[in-house]
């Protein structure tokens, strides 16, 4: 009349694994978007476009990169949380999604909302400034810049970014001031200061690699812990005596609610094209790290990263956005 437990257990592993198939069975059922929240050609679209490639094949369903710029990055989350919590609308995500969450007063998501599924890549920065500057490293540039309080400016991509953190961080600890511009994203701003227009940029490697590789624009440090391998010959912040160390983040994320298998399905799917040769290729020659992780493993980077970023803030006393 009463099952042994043995049997009970095996009948409820059954049925987990019966749902499991189930769910992996029908996801996925029609194309993927992966939503980019930043212009194309930059950090976030670059591995955006190589891992929609690689799920097209490992999925076996056509996947598409939609870019949605604009609120630094807050429209395409709006995007994501949207559509139907199915796994078939994903976020190219970044550092700068929880850091929204406490840097705006009136957010659209809090950081429930989003589901992690695997790391893609992190990457150090660069601080990147104009030919036409008389500097070659970093004290230079200093040096240079306390001749001219105001004067020099600098690019960001939206308020709490990176680009306006470490400038603002730099400024304090230098002694400097500078004038912040706000670009649309960090392709944009590089090209103006390609062209003569902007002086200062904190960029991430992919793209401020090719262009320092190009001479079109100098690199006076990194904010690596050490040297990195793609440009030896360029000292780290640290060394310079400026004590700034960070790097940035990128991943792919769901929304909440997407159903756990489907949500592990694509983490290791994600995880497959993060280790391709062609994936690897592209990222790291320009000195970026490709990396996957898994879903709980990136939740706490994610924690790490909200942490960090508030106390960063509350130390540059930079206040909350209407």
């Amino acid at each position: 009349m009463f099952r042994t437990l043995p049997t009970i257990a095996f009948t409820i592993a059954a049925l987990a694994v019966n749902g499991q198939a189930q769910a992996q069975g029908t996801f996925p059922s029609r194309t993927i978007r992966i939503v980019v929240g930043f212009p194309a050609g930059g950090p976030s679209d670059i591995p955006a476009r190589l891992i929609a490639e690689k799920l097209k094949v490992s999925l076996g369903q056509n996947v598409i990169v939609e870019n949605k710029p604009g609120a630094a990055g807050q429209l395409a989350v709006t995007d994501l949380l949207s559509q139907p919590r199915d796994g078939h609308t994903l976020l190219l995500c970044s550092y700068i999604d929880p850091i929204n969450t406490f840097l705006y007063k009136k957010v659209n998501y809090k950081l429930g909302d989003l589901a992690p599924i695997s790391l893609v890549q992190k990457a150090f920065y660069a601080f990147a400034i104009g030919n036409e500057l008389p500097a070659s490293n970093l004290r230079e540039f200093i040096a240079y810049a306390k001749t001219k309080p105001g004067v020099l400016n600098y690019g960001v991509i939206g308020p709490g970014s990176v680009t306006e953190l470490l400038a603002k961080q730099l400024e304090k600890v230098a002694g400097i001031q500078m004038t912040a511009i706000t670009h649309r994203g960090t392709g944009p701003a590089l090209q103006e200061m390609v062209a003569g227009r902007l002086d200062f940029m904190v960029g991430p490697l992919a793209n401020t690699i090719p262009l320092y590789q190009a001479k079109r624009l100098k690199i006076v440090g990194m904010t690596s812990p050490e040297r990195l391998a793609v440009a030896p010959e360029v000292p780290t912040l640290k060394e310079q005596g400026t004590p700034i160390v960070n790097y940035g983040w990128w991943g792919v994320c769901a929304a909440s609610g997407v159903p756990k298998p489907v949500v592990d399905l694509l983490s290791k799917r994600v995880a497959e094209a993060v280790a391709s040769p062609e994936f690897k290729s592209v990222i790291e020659k320009t000195g970026v790290i490709a990396i996957s992780s898994t879903p709980a493993d990136f939740a706490k980077v994610i924690a790490e990263t909200t942490a960090e970023a508030q106390a960063l803030i509350r130390d540059l006393g930079i206040p909350q956005i209407e």
